[in-house]
């Protein structure tokens, strides 16, 4: 029997998964010109979600539209400049509204690392010698990195929090406890593992970390395209985010209490503003990104329901999520049924994003990639900056095949990933 055979017979239940009715998916595709692209005659699956999502078309038409009515810089007083004020604004307020936060605590950046790395520089000055920061294995090493050079600035020890390769890859919170003590300063660490999918308990580590005095910093870079973000609820002091990961433009976005965003004092051009967030923000901003960015929250917004745009951006994603999780299940039933295929990360849909590292026996990662990349199925191979993770699981420098699904993938992508894959094994 060959590989393509046996995948047919042992994937048949799959048929018996709910499908989700909450979100009409074809409508939804149709928003997105990417997904009408074609290779060899027949369309692309995007799978490379986890690297980038593909843009809503009411994004590229609000930076279309902001270029051609014609830009300005802030703080003028003629009609393009307040206009591009509004724009700020409304980005921002947009933003706060995914976060669940306040207009005045969200920052703006070219991306996640550079906020980080501002971030980082600032918070680094306030240390010294003595004291230490925790950081964690399961994360993008934009969320390693620059607290690790910072801590070396300062004098400062690491710390790291380990996770389980054997056990779904679970963050250990005994290491975390074993960590944290009355020197401790900062807690960074990953909403979700943007390797593995593993999602963290982020209001249960918040309040380890606070309770010893340590501020904390969670990269939900990952996490934003999946699952809702509530600052409020989760207590968190800082929070950073990109919205190319959730349908709109090169944009980094950070959420930080506003007291703590106006203590720290980020390094800056002497002319440039002195209160926060605007002294966070360097430089000049992409305007037309930003533009982007809120029809992107928009976007998000319009598949839920409520009378304000927090409440339908709360319902969107229970109904995202739901589409997910029939999603992950059906290719987590696939996965078991291919026994060449080895899946790290938790074998169920709790816990995880729709994000999967697999390796196939015999068969590198690069070259799985550009099989299934030949076959029309976009997917990473290597190690996607998640440095430590493929260091702990024993696979670097090679890494691993990372397959991604948002909600504008469908059944027959999970199924004709699960066919190709079954006939490389």
């Amino acid at each position: 029997m060959g590989a393509h055979q046996m995948f047919r017979l042992h994937s048949a239940p799959l048929d018996s998964y709910d499908r989700c009715m909450t979100l009409d998916i074809e409508s939804l595709r149709a928003g997105f010109p990417a997904l009408a692209r074609t290779q060899n005659g027949r369309r692309v699956a995007y799978l490379d979600g986890p690297g980038g999502t593909q843009v809503h078309e009411s994004v590229i038409q609000a930076m279309a539209d902001f270029m051609e009515r014609g830009g300005s810089n802030l703080g003028g007083t003629f009609e393009t400049s307040i206009e591009t004020d509004s724009v700020v604004a409304g980005a921002r307020s947009a933003v706060a509204d995914l976060f669940g936060a306040e207009p005045n605590e969200i920052v703006f950046g070219q991306n996640m690392t550079s906020l980080t790395y501002a971030m980082s520089r600032a918070m680094a000055r306030t240390w010294d010698s003595g004291d230490n920061i925790v950081l964690t294995r399961l994360d993008h090493d934009a969320n390693v990195a620059p607290w690790m050079q910072g801590a070396t600035d300062a004098g400062a020890e690491v710390r790291f929090v380990d996770f389980d390769p054997e056990d779904g890859c679970n963050l250990d919170l005994g290491t975390l406890a074993s960590a944290l003590d009355n020197n401790t300063r900062l807690v960074a660490f990953t909403h979700a593992s943007n390797a593995v999918g593993t999602v963290t308990p982020v209001a249960e580590i918040v309040r380890m970390a606070h309770a010893v005095g340590a501020h904390t910093y969670v990269d939900a870079v990952h996490y934003t395209p999946h699952g809702l973000i509530d600052v409020a609820e989760s207590g968190t002091d800082f929070l950073v985010a990109s919205a190319y990961k959730w349908f709109g433009p090169h944009t980094g976005c950070l959420f930080g209490r506003h007291e703590l965003l106006s203590e720290l004092a980020p390094y800056k051009l002497r002319p440039a503003p002195g209160d926060a967030p605007d002294k966070w923000e360097t430089g000049t901003q992409s305007f037309e990104a930003l533009a982007g960015v809120a029809a992107a929250v928009g976007y998000v917004a319009s598949m839920g329901e409520g009378v304000d745009r927090r409440e339908r951006v709360i319902s969107a994603y229970g109904n995202m999520n739901e589409y997910e999780t029939a999603l992950t299940n059906r290719f987590l039933a696939g996965v078991e049924a291919l026994p060449n295929v080895r899946l790290f990360g938790r074998p169920s849909a709790e816990g995880r994003t729709a994000t999967f590292a697999v390796d196939v026996a015999g068969v590198s990662p690069a070259a799985v990639a550009k099989a299934l990349g030949d076959a029309g199925c976009f997917v990473w191979s290597g190690d996607y900056y998640a440095y430590e993770v493929m260091h702990r699981l024993g696979k670097a420098p090679e890494g691993l095949v990372r397959i991604g699904f948002v909600h504008y993938n469908t059944e027959e992508e999970v199924d004709r990933v699960l066919t190709d894959l079954a006939e490389m094994s």
